[in-house]
């Protein structure tokens, strides 16, 4: 068996475990079984699995990361997600594009690098919770982590850098009115008072670009107010779901709502930040070098929960991605090893 054949095999027993977000434990056991067999340390985190040459991880500068975990599958496959599917060079399996090819493409990098002894200073960390930003995911990994200067965090980007991405912030919003009976027009409907805010939501616009990422989304997506059909309601509650970008962070776009808004707004979060590599940082003079095409990615990752420069890039496509019947080629598995053994030797170098 060759080195391909052994990582196209490695995924294919990974896929074929469930791993839903917050449920990954059988998945994790199994690549740390993987991981220990082949002679790693693993320290384990919940089901998030820290990976070294024999390291200790506290003094890792460089940080491979992705993760194990996925979504539901939803309608529309034409084969068991969960059983995976190798026809003519294409895996077929829930989460092989999102994330297991960047799972084994980091993977194989770093066990070739750890032979060449090019894998001091490197942490592998195959995380949990990711596809929902869970506690128990990455953040729970991040305090053991106390040198890292840089990561590669592993989604299917093509083998593209993205070198910036959006972020996330959801708010509870509720405006207030006066209670009153609806034939005798008594009171104050809450309803048009998130009406007015909603519109003076809609109407915002921003002045300062950024060269990665497209302007903020804000976007009510929930409304929720009433009790009867002949009570003026005093209430009305919406969501308003914010995607922040490197030049409009979440909390100046919480400040900004709140200068226009008169209803209450209550973030749920605040730690979904954009993110974005400085033109200046050393490793995006490397991306250029390697005539690469650095882009902004409107998608959310782990990337968001890291606070060292990071770039996003692993094999797979991301409109894939949530898909049914969704794939990766192994071709696409065995260049983005290649491209990841040159990026980490370039950076270690």
């Amino acid at each position: 068996m060759n080195q391909l054949e052994k990582y196209t095999e490695l995924l294919l027993q990974m896929l074929a475990i469930p791993a839903l977000s917050r449920n990954e434990d059988s998945r994790a056991t199994f690549l740390e079984h993987w991981f220990l067999a082949e002679g790693f340390t693993v320290e384990r985190v919940v089901n998030n699995l820290v990976v070294t040459a024999g390291c200790n991880p506290a003094y890792a500068t460089l940080l491979l990361n992705s993760h194990l975990d996925t979504v539901a599958p939803g309608d529309g496959w034409r084969t068991d997600p969960y059983q995976p599917l190798s026809v003519n060079g294409r895996i077929t399996a829930l989460g092989s594009n999102d994330a297991g090819g960047s799972v084994v493409g980091l993977t194989a990098a770093f066990c070739q690098l750890t032979k060449m002894d090019k894998a001091d200073g490197i942490v592998l960390v195959i995380s949990a919770e990711e596809e929902v930003s869970g506690k128990n995911g990455i953040t729970a990994v991040i305090p053991l982590l106390k040198a890292i200067q840089f990561a590669i965090v592993g989604e299917p980007t093509a083998m593209q850098p993205a070198v910036a991405e959006r972020g996330l912030m959801v708010i509870d919003a509720q405006a207030k009115g006066v209670a009153g009976h609806a034939a005798r027009d008594e009171g104050e409907n809450a309803i048009y008072n998130a009406i007015k805010d909603i519109e003076r939501i809609r109407k915002l616009s921003f002045d300062d670009p950024s060269e990665w990422l497209r302007d903020p989304s804000l976007n009510v997506t929930m409304v929720n107010a009433g009790t009867a059909h002949n009570v003026i309601p005093a209430i009305c509650d919406f969501v308003i779901d914010v995607r922040s970008n490197d030049r409009y962070t979440n909390q100046r776009l919480l400040d900004l709502l709140r200068e226009v808004c008169n209803s209450s707004l209550k973030p749920r979060s605040m730690r979904l930040n954009s993110s974005s590599l400085s033109p200046q940082h050393r490793v995006f003079r490397l991306l250029r070098e390697m005539q690469l095409k650095p882009f902004g990615s409107p998608t959310l990752s782990d990337m968001a929960l890291l606070d060292v420069p990071a770039v996003k890039m692993g094999p797979g496509d991301s409109s894939r991605s949530h898909t049914a019947n969704e794939y990766i080629d192994i071709l696409e598995i065995e260049q983005g090893i290649e491209q990841y053994i040159r990026l980490i030797r370039m950076i270690a170098e």
